[in-house]
Order: C-alpha cells, then structure tokens, then sequence
C-alpha cells in the first residue's frame, strides 16, 4: 500500500474521532466533511472507469447532504425563526442520505458495484459510524424515524432478492440492517453493540470474498473448496442473516427485546418478517455451492481451511458458547 494510503485512511479514522467527540453542530460537520475529503482518494486510488464513477457518485451525494446540513445549522446559529421540526427534519434527512438508509439509498448498491471488497468493507462498516452517532444525539421526528426504519427494512429485503452481484446484494442488506440499527438508535449502547458485531461480520464475509475473488452469484459455485470451508462460508452466511445460534442473531435478539419493551410490537413483527427474505437470499448465494456440481478446472489447487477460516467459524459459533458457559 502507497504511503499516501495510510494517511488517507489516518484521516479517515481521525475525522470520524473528531465528529464523536464534538459538541457542536460545527466541529461535527467539518468532521463529516474531512472525512469525504479523505475517502474519495482512498476510492480513486485504482486509475479506472468504475472507481471514477463510485467516486463521484460519493461526492455528489455527500456534498448534497452536506450542504443540507449546514444551512440548517446556519439557521440554527442566527435564531432564524423556523420551526423546530422543520429543522430537525431537513438535517435527519441529510444524514439518512450519508448513511444511505432508505428512501436515499440507491446510490448505495450502485457504488458498491464499482468498488472492491475492502473499499466497500469501510464504506459498509466505519463509514456509518459518525451519521448513526449524530442521529444518536438528535430529538428526532419519531412518524420519520419509523417510516425510514421500515423503508430500509422493507427495501433492503427485497432489493437483494434479484440481484446477481454479491457487492450489491451486501449493499442491501447493510440497508436491511441499518433498518435495524435506526430502530434501537437512542440507546447508544445497544446500537454501538448491534454496529460492533455488524462490523466484524461484514469485514470477515469481505475479507473471505476478496480472497476468493468472488463478485457474483455464478462464481460461488465454481470455486474450488474443500468441505469444511464450504460448512464455514455457509455459517458465515447464516449468521449475517440473524439464524440462531450464530452470533449475528445476538444484535436482533437484543433490537426484538428493546422494542417488545417499548410496546412497538408491530414493526418488530414487520422488520422479524422481511428478515426471513433476508435468509433466503443468503441461502440462494450459496445453494449453488453446495448443489452444483464443481465446475472449476481440477488441476487449481482447492481452497483450504486455514487460520482465517477458523478464526471465522470461532466468531459466528461464539454465542453458542457463550450460552453454553453460562448455563455450566
């Protein structure tokens, strides 16, 4: 990696510091812009067609959003005498366009589709981080909140049911679950949990993908694996679509209690429910896998389970052990 990459992606970790710890509506917004500024590099750092597209679809919907969020802290600072929920609802949709959650998200899917897996590994993950953390902190509008948390919801299930590019079938189901993280967003701890073991899952699924060179559907089945990685990557899998007892169930176990206890039953049954159709397109992904035969040439020599691959199965099958351990 170029040194000019490892200050990028410094300044990267080090805006998203700076909009966490602010106090002001200011300091969080140069943190938002400082951290454009240094992703859109980290984006072209490959010299072609598809990284100039991804990069100026970043650009345009953040510098949109953006601008959005500081003419209202412009209004914000001079008293202008506007509604308050207007204002709260102009910059709610503002950082729902940073975060990509639906109804703003289809520039989402589209710029996956133009990057590699590392790229969209940040992009799904320490991306989200300062957005979420800003709507943590905001009276919000409640009748928005909602209808975004079951748009994305909603969305993210059935955006991913026709899709051939695994990029962007990951790309909806980071929407499905941002659905979910909006849900439980003004308990910090519970969606900094939910985001932290989000955050692994998705750099582990994307860091086995990039290995393999996986970018579609068909490619699943024609790569040559033993066994035993096949099992792992179907864990892996399982686990990102919340089946208990992989420790992807954890985070929406504990979004299911958090709301029965705030008496929103019904959207827990809608958001339980489109996360079935979530299941089911990753079961398709790897139904060719283990239904097909291995078309791949025999004389390559087959992927085998490795520290990595263990490293993975120890991960999604830690809340069985966790459970285990404390019933003994």
């Amino acid at each position: 990696m170029k040194k000019s990459m490892w200050f990028f992606l410094f300044t990267l970790v080090a805006s998203t510091m700076i909009t966490l710890s602010s106090n002001n509506w200011v300091s969080m917004w140069m943190g938002l812009e400082l951290n454009m500024m240094s992703f859109i590099p980290i984006i072209l750092n490959k010299n072609n067609k598809s990284s100039a597209e991804a990069g100026m679809i970043y650009f345009l919907i953040q510098s949109v959003s953006s601008m959005m969020l500081m003419f209202m802290i412009m209004m914000i600072m001079i008293k202008y005498m506007m509604p308050n929920y207007i204002m709260n609802t102009v910059i709610t949709i503002s950082i729902l366009m940073k975060l990509g959650a639906a109804p703003f998200h289809m520039w989402m899917p589209e710029m996956l589709s133009k990057i590699n897996w590392y790229k969209s590994m940040i992009l799904m993950s320490w991306q989200k981080m300062a957005p979420l953390m800003m709507m943590s902190n905001m009276n919000t509008n409640n009748i928005m909140i909602n209808c975004a948390i079951l748009m994305s919801v909603i969305i993210g299930s059935l955006g991913g049911i026709n899709q051939t590019s695994l990029r962007k079938l990951m790309g909806y189901s980071s929407i499905n679950h941002l659905g979910w993280m909006l849900a439980i967003n003004k308990n910090i701890n519970m969606w900094m949990l939910y985001f932290m073991i989000y955050s692994v899952m998705i750099m582990i699924v994307c860091q086995t993908f990039n290995k393999m060179k996986i970018y579609f559907i068909n490619q699943v089945g024609s790569v040559n694996m033993n066994s035993p990685s096949k099992i792992i990557l179907f864990i892996m899998m399982l686990s990102m679509g919340g089946l208990p007892p992989f420790i992807g169930f954890l985070p929406k176990w504990i979004v299911i209690q958090e709301m029965i206890n705030s008496s929103e039953v019904f959207m827990m049954f809608i958001m339980v429910m489109f996360s079935l159709v979530t299941l089911m397109f990753y079961i398709r992904t790897m139904t060719n896998m283990f239904l097909l035969q291995n078309s791949s040439i025999k004389w390559i020599q087959p992927y085998k389970m490795n520290m990595n691959m263990f490293i993975n199965l120890l991960v999604n099958m830690s809340l069985p052990m966790i459970l285990i351990m404390d019933i003994l």
